[in-house]
């Protein structure tokens, strides 16, 4: 399995993940010339940004190394190009999440809420 082939199979496990969760999702692969989201959901008044990782090889200090501040700085810009082509969440708590799949040492399903947030 490739890359691209595991990448989709995370997004579509974690999309039931958070189904099953009580989330609904509202987007999967939202891209913007500044990046894309793997998933944009919400739970009652929360609006989720989800990035999704597939590492069944990685350690710890790997998923750091993956989520680096470049990553994350992509991750909220493109957010924030989301809410403002979408005024009906902008009323909404925003939260970004990492979930995490078969990484060796966590649980098969690794759900970070708050993983990351903007440095105000």
């Amino acid at each position: 399995m490739n890359n691209k082939e595991r990448g989709n199979l995370g997004e579509e496990k974690a999309s039931q993940y958070l189904l099953s969760k009580g989330y609904e999702i509202l987007a999967r692969n939202w891209r913007t010339k500044y990046g894309e989201i793997d998933i944009i959901c919400k739970k009652a008044d929360v609006l989720v940004f989800v990035e999704v990782k597939t590492l069944p090889n990685a350690t710890p200090d790997m998923l750091c190394a993956v989520l680096n501040k470049k990553k994350c700085e992509r991750i909220l810009k493109t957010s924030k190009r989301f809410l403002i082509n979408n005024r009906q969440y902008s009323n909404s708590y925003i939260r970004y999440d990492v979930i995490v799949f078969d990484m060796p040492g966590l649980p098969s399903v690794y759900h970070i809420e708050n993983a990351f947030m903007e440095n105000l």
